[in-house]
């Protein structure tokens, strides 16, 4: 069997997408059967993430308009995000579609924006053979808001959190214990919410993400409005090493999410068996389980009370090892090798 992973979104760096495809996109090489073929769709100067033994397929923004033609022998093109522009018009093709998450829908959009998102969604979802969710909660979503005839398989995301036992120059060197978040600082990201959690203690807030419109400065007013703004650090995005010491070091993972497909995040700080902090909102209960805490509403009050709370539990109890074999269950590999199985089924 050939196919062709789609690799197109990989031109977000520092993005839970850029993350998806890289980490999948390797599994499935390194996952493969030997009568089985893959190719990369992807822009030539991202092609460096992977092995340079692998056949790339080079993406393009012309694409759009003018999609090349394909070799006749591919058999199957997985395309790996719900709204892309980039599908291919062969009719003989088997198309497979992963969609990450209707969180439009979740999100303080207008009745109006709402719909235009909908019927952008079904106008690519009614071009594919078959749809990947990667959550329950979102196969829950396109069912109950898209019209679907076709079928739709769960099969969860990996994560992986590389290790460099050996580095300690982070860009921003935390002078006592501090608390961490991460993801592209955007308000459905909900990290406003977060400054409160510093009254009353020591901790230090670090929030690693690209800054993306004004939303920083919100997250600077609240540090403000509770006297905390000397202990609130907005850093940019981090490398991979920097990624590491800060999950690694930190007293406890903060993700206060509005919505999410599945929150990678929360699972890579589960890998190091750290306190968890999440939303009880959209999937992130499904992908935390009962290991991590909840915040039930963005009250200053219950936040406070559910942090304090959920680092005492931490404290009497230490489920780090515990936290860690539930992280261990999301792998890529795992994830790659559920890929395989849906992509052999649908040649039968």
């Amino acid at each position: 069997m050939k196919i062709v992973f789609d690799c197109e979104r990989m031109k977000y760096p520092f993005t839970g997408l850029f993350e998806y495809c890289h980490q999948l996109g390797l599994s499935l090489i390194k996952t493969k059967n030997n009568d089985d073929e893959i190719s990369l769709y992807v822009r030539q100067k991202d092609q460096h993430n992977f092995d340079e033994s692998t056949p790339f397929i080079d993406q393009n923004s012309l694409h759009k308009f003018i999609f090349p033609s394909i070799n006749k022998n591919i058999d199957l093109w997985h395309t790996t995000h719900q709204i892309s522009s980039y599908l291919p018009s062969n009719k003989k093709l088997i198309k497979v579609l992963t969609v990450h998450d209707l969180n439009f829908l979740h999100e303080e959009k207008s009745d109006a924006k709402r719909r235009k998102q909908v019927k952008k969604h079904q106008k690519v979802i009614d071009k594919a053979d078959h749809i990947i969710a990667i959550s329950a909660f979102t196969k829950h979503d396109i069912l109950k808001n898209l019209k679907v005839n076709k079928p739709i398989t769960v099969i969860y995301n990996g994560a992986k959190v590389e290790k460099f036992p050996e580095f300690n120059q982070p860009k921003y060197q935390p002078k006592q214990k501090f608390l961490f978040s991460l993801g592209t600082v955007i308000p459905k990201k909900n990290f406003h919410t977060l400054p409160c959690l510093l009254e009353d203690n020591d901790f230090e807030l670090i929030i690693a993400g690209k800054e993306d419109g004004g939303y920083g400065d919100k997250i600077r007013e609240e540090a403000i409005r509770y006297g905390v703004q000397n202990r609130v650090h907005l850093i940019g995005p981090v490398s991979s090493e920097e990624k590491y010491w800060y999950y690694n070091n930190c007293s406890a993972f903060l993700f206060p999410s509005l919505a999410e497909g599945f929150g990678i995040p929360a699972i890579e700080a589960m890998n190091f068996g750290k306190p968890v902090f999440l939303s009880k909102l959209t999937s992130l209960p499904e992908i935390g389980g009962e290991l991590a805490y909840y915040f039930d509403s963005f009250e200053n009050g219950h936040m406070k009370k559910v942090f304090k709370e959920g680092l005492a539990d931490y404290e009497k109890n230490q489920p780090a090892d515990a936290i860690i074999a539930h992280a261990q269950k999301f792998n890529w590999e795992k994830c790659a090798e559920a890929h395989w199985k849906l992509y052999h089924s649908l040649m039968m």
